[in-house]
This record gives structure tokens, sequence and C-alpha cells, in this order.
């Protein structure tokens, strides 16, 4: 899967920078002293890299854990992002990550001990009051889990404070060293979805809808629990039979006890992110859709924007109730 690994020379002898070198013995190794010398190049040809991305192995020095948007949030008043990685195995069309990178490679910053230690520092700021962190802005928090190990050096600093919360954000059926261990209640496993001929169409490499449906089962019935993401939403002539159907497979088949909460929102873009996918995608058909530019962001026109969130909350909300529905109200 992966042939080519860049190394900075601060972490080449790291622990999990040699357990990772180990797993991969045929690749070939590049030192490097910044990750930026090889992710931040310009003129890189992003949709020649996705065929065949390398490995980037890396120290985050700082920015390590962020505050989220005001309007981001599943509950608590204290909210925090945190990348472990930059960039994802999957290639989504509306994927802002495209716009933001100028690489497709994916970088691993090792240092999970320094993440813990900020997330620790965050905490002692706030005192015992509740504290979310959210894992997976910029990459898919669990689709590469058999190479970095995330969850198994992440969930024991959840699991000593209880005070605190980790969503993964994820597409992937990587659950195995999820199922391999006892389920903690402060940990939200939130799994992204559209419909299924809309994930077909734009959701290359992903999973299909029907595999995370399985994945969600899988760790219901072990005890997790598990975020229902309809973010964003993709607007077809269809989508009302299409969010219906979509809907009303996963409600029927998930135990709702072990649903910790459903969010939402409209597909929307920082409009020189959405230049860039135009770019890249010139024939895509999801750049043609109705979209107007607003407060320099792309998406659906307030009316259609509207329509969709109005009649997907009215099904969400037959299924799960109001305290556990949290649409983002970001406006374009």
């Amino acid at each position: 899967m992966i042939s080519t690994i860049y190394i900075e020379e601060e972490i080449a002898e790291h622990p999990r920078s040699r357990a990772i070198l180990e797993r991969f013995p045929d690749a070939e190794i590049i030192a490097c002293e910044r990750y930026g010398e090889i992710f931040n190049r310009k003129s890189q040809n992003f949709r020649l890299q996705k065929k065949k991305p390398a490995l980037i192995l890396a120290k985050k020095h700082k920015g390590l854990v962020l505050s989220t948007p005001k309007q981001y949030g599943i509950g608590a008043e204290h909210n925090y992002y945190f990348s472990h990685m930059l960039n994802c195995l999957y290639d989504c069309r509306y994927c802002f990550l495209q716009g933001m990178f100028q690489s497709a490679h994916y970088v691993l910053f090792v240092n999970y001990e320094d993440f813990i230690d900020e997330m620790q520092s965050v905490l002692n700021q706030h005192n015992n009051d509740p504290v979310h962190f959210f894992s997976g802005y910029d990459c898919d928090s669990l689709a590469l889990e058999p190479v970095t190990h995330f969850t198994t050096t992440f969930l024991p600093f959840f699991e000593k404070n209880p005070q605190s919360l980790l969503e993964l954000r994820t597409k992937s059926t990587q659950t195995r060293s999820l199922l391999k261990r006892e389920p903690i209640k402060n940990c939200v496993i939130a799994f992204s979805f559209t419909p299924d001929k809309i994930a077909t169409a734009l959701e290359h490499k992903a999973p299909p809808v029907e595999k995370r449906l399985q994945a969600i089962i899988d760790l219901q019935n072990a005890g997790w629990t598990i975020g229902l993401r309809f973010d964003p939403l993709i607007y077809t002539r269809d989508y009302i039979e299409e969010y219906s159907t979509l809907f009303n497979t996963l409600f029927s088949k998930l135990n709702p006890d072990l649903v910790h909460s459903v969010s939402l929102g409209g597909f929307r873009l920082p409009k020189d992110y959405y230049r860039k996918l135009e770019k890249l995608y010139p024939d895509e058909k999801l750049f043609s859709s109705p979209l107007i530019e607003e407060n320099n962001s792309i998406g659906y026109p307030a009316d259609i924007r509207n329509d969709m969130l109005t009649f997907c909350k009215n099904i969400i909300l037959q299924h799960v109730p109001l305290e556990k529905f949290y649409p983002c109200h970001e406006t374009i």
C-alpha cells in the first residue's frame, strides 16, 4: 500500500517511527529535516499523488490542540480538535482537504504523547467542566488504524479522564482495535454518511454504506456509543427519496440507546478551496449543481439548503430525541 516513506530526522529513532518502518520493510525511506519540505511544496500534482501517496512521519511542534469554531459541538461548552494525521485514504470529491493542502501524501505525527500532554493542560484549564475533543477534521480517525495504533494510545487517557469526551470521525470499517478492548462511555465513534447513490458516485475508495452500517452494528453490539454525521448534505433531484431510504435503513437497524448524537449540515466550501476542486475535477457533476457564492464561501442557495435541512431534520427527529440532534448552523 505504501511504497515511499519520508521521515523527519528528529523522530527517525522514535519507537513509533521504528515500528511503522518495520511494517513496510520494502518501502523506500527518504530522510528530511521538516515535513513541510515535502508536503507544502508548490506546484504539486494532487491527483497524480493521490494514485500512490507517500507516508510522511513527522513531529508536531505547535498547534497540537485547537479550539473549534463556536458553532461546532455535540453538547459541551468547551470544544477542541486535534489532528494526529493530515490527509485521508479516501477520495471523496467534496472533501475540503483537497482544497486546503498542496499535497495528497499522508502526514502522521508520531509524538502522540505531546498531544496527550496538551489535552491534559486543556482539561486543567477547565477544572472539572466537560471538555470535548474531536479527531477526524484533517483526516479519517480510523482508516489507517492498523498502521498508526492511534486509538490504542489515546483511549487510555480518556478512560482516566471521564469529564472529557473523544469523538472519532470516520467512514472506516477499521474497528478491530476497538472491538478488542472494553468500550468506554466517553468515546463516540461518529460515522459519516451520504445516501448510497451519492456515496458510490462521490466517496471513492471509502467503504460502501452497508459496510459502514455493519461496522456500527458490531460496535453497538460490543457496547460502544456511536454518532451519525450527515454532513455535507448533497443535493440531487431525488434527494427526498435518497435520504429517506438512508435514514430508514440506518434507524431501523441501530440501537437508539447507543446513539450519542446526530448532526447534519449543508454542503459548503471556502471559495478558494472550491476553485481548486473545480480545477482538479472539471467534469465533476457535483460542481455543476445549483451553487452560489456568499460570504466568501460556496454552497447551495438558501431555499435548497433550508429545504434539505428541514426535510432531514423532520425525519431524524422521528428517531432520536431533540437533545441528541445537533445541526450545523454555518451560513454561507
